[in-house]
């Protein structure tokens, strides 16, 4: 079959995926241990085989392999000897390394302003109230199209509340208690890392859609062995990757091949814990990024960790074993068994406990949309190497990056922080203007009800009112947000 995928073999038979079904996404699951990693990597490289570029997170570094070209081992020989693989050569795929803090990979960014109110929200954990308030401040830069990073955030923030009367007659009430509220968790995401995540350059989308020389898709990698160990952030960097993807990418309807395959590592850290309406949003993406032509692949534990109404999405399946040890997982594997489409050759509930490593229950969409039987199935053996790089092989990938360079220094262009400072400091000269006009004129006998303190409307006050009409007017039009908050139509 033209741009299928080899999965692995079944009762003399081998398994396809038909990569025009890709951007139907798909689910794989299993323990911990029993191969999930390694079907990832043969379906990424296998994507990339096919033109496909790729993005993945690596959160043991394992996957790092997927660089460098395998070989030989009875162990791998005998199982392309019983899948009946032909042509089998070992090679690796073009790989680019991406990392928060630029130590493994080409640093990661995103400002404040392109993740957007939805998802911060969500990664600072803020109460109703709160959120409301991180929305004002959204929508005033907004207005004034200006982007935001961590300081800049924080200089809204204090300006809001300084100038709350002001703003409330448009925007609603601000209260300072709610501020210093997000200012304190700002502190903490800025203490787990937030400081150097945020900022700019920030990521392109079109350095994850490439192709190498000889029309390989390139498979992005981001290094998340520590950037696991805070699940939140991870897990809201993804989200917000897939929400850029959303709004970034054009429609293309279903296609021969998927513009984009992206795997999410971990997927129940999505799903811990996500308040109803972000629940809502994260459905809307999944259904919506299919005409986008990217497919995404979650890959958990329990077919349990993913919403229903997110699963009932998911059409390419693999399930890896689950051991049945306790009444919870006793009720995962019947879960698990219940998604598939029934074989009349076995139970599907039994297999699940019985399967050893490599082994996989696989149900793919057919050419016409509709799932295959369920087939118990030996998952085949990348060509890539099984094991992560050494830190001498992953350095010399990054060194001869076609990237190097664009994303090694973070700027700090002119943005929110420095206009507030500079409105200040005209705010600070004109009142010391009113205060020696004034000590003029009673020295001259002639002060008058224009004084400062009864005049209706303070310089504060307007000074409030100038910035809201005048900051940032050179910088273009109001910034529109799409499903996940973040910056719709491009920067």
């Amino acid at each position: 079959m033209q741009n299928s995928i080899l999965v692995g073999g079944a009762a003399d038979r081998q398994i396809l995926l038909d990569a025009s079904m890709a951007n139907r996404h798909g689910l794989i699951t299993g323990a911990t241990g029993t191969g999930k990693t390694v079907t990832l990597q043969v379906l990424a490289e296998s994507f990339s085989r096919l033109g496909v570029p790729v993005f993945a997170p690596d959160i043991k570094g394992d996957l790092s392999g997927i660089a460098i070209a395998g070989r030989e081992h009875p162990k791998v020989t005998e199982r392309i000897e019983q899948i009946g693989i032909s042509g089998h050569t070992f090679e690796g795929c073009p790989v680019l390394f991406w990392d928060v803090d630029g130590s493994k990979g080409h640093a990661v960014r995103t400002t404040i302003s392109e993740m957007g109110p939805v998802l911060l929200s969500n990664l600072l954990q803020l109460n109703e109230t709160q959120e409301g308030i991180l929305h004002i401040a959204f929508a005033v830069a907004d207005d004034q199209g200006l982007l935001l990073d961590l300081k800049d955030l924080r200089a809204m923030l204090n300006w809001m509340s300084d100038n709350s009367e002001a703003l409330g007659r448009e925007y609603g009430r601000v209260s300072t208690q709610s501020v210093t509220a997000i200012l304190r968790r700002l502190l903490v995401l800025q203490e787990a890392g937030g400081d150097v995540f945020f900022g700019e350059p920030a990521l392109r989308i079109e350095h994850l859609l490439q192709r190498d020389f000889s029309g390989r898709g390139v498979i992005s990698l981001l290094d998340a062995t520590r950037l696991y160990h805070n699940p939140r952030i991870y897990a809201t960097f993804l989200l917000w990757l897939l929400s850029e993807l959303m709004e970034e990418l054009p429609e293309q309807g279903d296609a021969a091949l998927p513009k984009l395959v992206f795997f999410f590592d971990e997927a129940h850290l999505l799903f811990d814990q996500a308040p109803p309406a972000l629940l809502q949003r994260i459905t809307q993406v999944v259904r919506l990024i299919r005409s986008r032509g990217v497919g995404v692949f979650f890959v958990t534990q329990y077919p349990g960790d993913v919403p229903e109404e997110v699963i009932g999405q998911l059409g390419n399946r693999v399930q890896h074993a689950l051991r049945a040890f306790t009444p919870r997982d006793r009720k995962a594997l019947r879960a698990a068994a219940e998604t598939f489409r029934p074989n009349p050759d076995f139970d599907a509930e039994t297999v699940i406990g019985e399967l050893g490593v490599g082994q996989a229950l696989v149900s793919t969409l057919d050419a016409r949309g509709v799932p295959t039987p369920v087939e118990r199935t030996l998952i085949a053996p990348p060509r890539s190497r099984i094991g992560p790089l050494s830190d001498e092989e992953r350095k010399a990938i990054i060194d001869r990056s076609p990237l190097r360079g664009i994303y090694d220094q973070a700027v700090d262009r002119e943005s929110a922080y420095e206009l507030l400072e500079k409105r200040e400091a005209e705010v600070v000269e004109a009142r010391e203007r009113q205060h020696r006009r004034q000590e003029e004129e009673k020295a001259a006998g002639r002060a008058s009800a224009r004084s400062g303190g009864s005049r209706r409307q303070g310089i504060g006050e307007s000074f409030a009112k100038s910035m809201l009409r005048s900051i940032g007017s050179s910088l273009g039009r109001r910034i529109a947000r799409g499903i996940l908050g973040s910056i719709s139509g491009g920067r």
